[in-house]
């Protein structure tokens, strides 16, 4: 119904060999332009206040991707980066760039100066679009370079009889430059056309279609969403998340910082219909509302990062099958989500991540890259319109990512199953090498977030003299206050006992239960369903949230450091 000839979303091979939508936009510009329709309904909601309607929206983007051209002299294929946190004008200005025809590199609005410096060295751009936190940041290298920057401050309200600029693109230009997390290196500029990035637009709106036929609607019926998308702007997630609002004419509700209950209070004041953000997050809106409130969602969606099956399994617990709950898979290499779980089927395999977009193939490999049949975990690969061209002048990092004929090797490790849904079991660095027994840290994690004491949890392997490795866990219990100051020593937020925090934290009848050691308690907990060589040997509590990137995924690196030298008295 969806995509076979003729039919919305109907898929072709293309030149390259990789699956394609045959209708839709060509470029990202041809994408923006159509949303001019949706006119005077409301585009941008802004923590502050400031609304922006389609019309005003696509107006200033319009006059500010002139004043690019104009007045910058920039031209089709100069770098314009994008640095801000999620304001409206994060928006106007990475939409001008598509209107001007300009490769947008969106930045980490969380990264430092020194940080800022070496992608902005990597990218050379034209021109800098940021915010009034980030003139501070990048202004000693904007001035040392002779770069001009433009503060979203300064981009004013457009002329609304104003056209953008008069520039050819193709298909197979380039459109974005996004930078991986770095958490494994230095970051790396993904790189995709103009042709994948109306490939990963299209995504989105196909799995609404197929969401909706499959509990028994019509793909496009209903009021626009209203989204309240709490990705950062420049990850990958967030794109997605944008794309379906934009395409159906909805309004993107905006917070600068991530707070649960401010969340929560926009929910309700402008009656969001749609939540999108990391499982933690998630998890966190969850906790403020208690069970209660979020009348007004009807989906509510994770990404980013591996989901627990804790979230699921509370939405359904608080609200039944009122809020679809839907998860993905999608990487920066990917320009967003490209498989999809949602609705029953999500819950009934939580630990899912669904089935691909009509145009993403998967290809489970082994060690020797050859593909392994359906039920056996290998290196998930894949190949389809949304994925990046390469790496932003880096050969040799693209030679290693791709296969001679097309497919990305993600690092993460899956299983297809027989109904073809794909289940993302670790990334491969994740994996603690227990005495030769494999231990996927995410489904010990996975074990420690059903327990109702544990907030978050995050495992990793340390050495062993005689195992080469075993399984520890860090924990953050539940009523720890979120939003915490990191300790003064970064070791003082480790406490190798937990007893006396984890006795206080338990329900009544699990701190009934305990005998001796709690430790033990969070340990037989996980072993009631793990192998005994996957229960952790070291059980720590961390007292504040745990350290992550701004994709919401924890940082094992800076962990494992920490770790290591509680567990060996430093």
């Amino acid at each position: 119904m969806l995509t076979a000839p003729g039919a919305p979303f109907e898929v072709a091979r293309g030149d390259g060999g990789r699956l394609e939508y045959v209708g839709g936009p060509r470029t990202l510009r041809e994408f923006v332009e159509v949303t001019w329709a949706f006119g005077d309904q409301v585009f941008l909601l802004g923590e502050d206040g400031t609304a922006y309607t389609y019309r005003e929206f696509f107006a200033a983007a319009c006059g500010l991707a002139r004043r690019l051209t104009d007045e910058f002299g920039l031209r089709p294929g100069d770098r314009a980066v994008v640095a801000g946190r999620n304001h409206p004008e994060w928006q106007i200005a990475f939409w001008a760039t598509q209107l001007a025809g300009l490769v947008a590199v969106p930045l980490n609005a969380w990264w430092t100066a020194d940080e800022c410096a070496y992608a902005l060295d990597d990218c050379d751009p034209k021109v800098l679009l940021v915010d009034d936190e980030r003139v501070r940041t990048v202004q000693e290298w904007a001035r040392r370079r002779g770069v001009p920057w433009v503060d979203f401050r300064d981009m004013c309200a457009g002329d609304p009889l104003v056209a953008p600029p008069s520039v050819e693109l193709s298909p197979d230009d380039d459109a974005t430059i996004l930078y991986t997390s770095g958490t494994t290196g230095r970051p790396k500029g993904a790189v995709a056309t103009h042709r994948a990035q109306v490939g990963a637009a299209l995504n989105p709106r196909y799995q609404a279609a197929a969401a909706a036929l499959e509990r028994g609607g019509v793909p496009g019926q209903g009021r626009p969403p209203v989204s309240l998308t709490t990705f950062p702007f420049f990850h990958a997630a967030a794109f997605t998340s944008v794309y379906g609002v934009m395409a159906a004419g909805g309004t993107l509700v905006l917070m600068r910082k991530w707070d649960a209950a401010k969340a929560l209070e926009l929910v309700e004041r402008h009656r969001v219909t749609h939540y999108a953000g990391v499982p933690a997050t998630a998890l966190q809106l969850l906790d403020a509302a208690g069970g209660k409130g979020l009348d007004s969602l009807t989906n509510f969606n994770t990404g980013g990062a591996s989901a627990p099956a804790e979230i699921v399994r509370r939405l359904t617990e608080a609200y039944g099958d009122r809020i679809e709950p839907r998860n993905g898979y999608g990487l920066t290499e990917t320009c967003g989500g490209v498989l999809a779980q949602y609705g029953d089927a999500y819950r009934r395999r939580p630990d899912s991540v669904g089935r691909p977009t009509p145009v993403t193939e998967v290809r489970v490999a082994g060690p020797d890259g050859r593909a392994l049949p359906d039920g056996e975990v290998g290196e998930l690969l894949l190949r389809g319109q949304s994925l990046v061209r390469g790496y932003w002048r880096d050969e040799r990092a693209t030679a290693e990512a791709f296969t001679a004929d097309g497919w990305f090797r993600t690092g993460d490790l899956a299983v297809v199953r027989e109904d073809g849904r794909v289940s993302v079991v670790d990334r491969i660095k994740d994996v603690v090498v227990r005495g030769g027994e494999n231990v996927y840290c995410a489904e010990v994690e996975a074990a420690l977030h059903a327990h109702p004491a544990v907030a978050d949890a995050a495992v990793l392997g340390v050495p062993h003299p005689v195992l080469g490795e075993e399984v520890a866990a860090v924990v953050r219990l539940r009523g720890r206050d979120a939003g915490c100051a990191a300790a003064d020593d970064p070791r003082d937020e480790l406490r190798h006992d937990p007893r006396d925090e984890l006795r206080r934290r338990l329900p009544d009848e699990l701190r009934r239960e305990l005998r001796h050691d709690p430790r033990d308690e969070l340990r037989a907990y996980v072993g009631r369903s793990l192998a005994a060589f996957k229960v952790p040997a070291h059980v720590l509590v961390h007292d504040g949230p745990l350290p992550r990137n701004a994709a919401g995924k924890v940082l094992k690196d800076e962990l494992r450091t920490r770790v290591a030298d509680v567990l060996s008295g430093g």
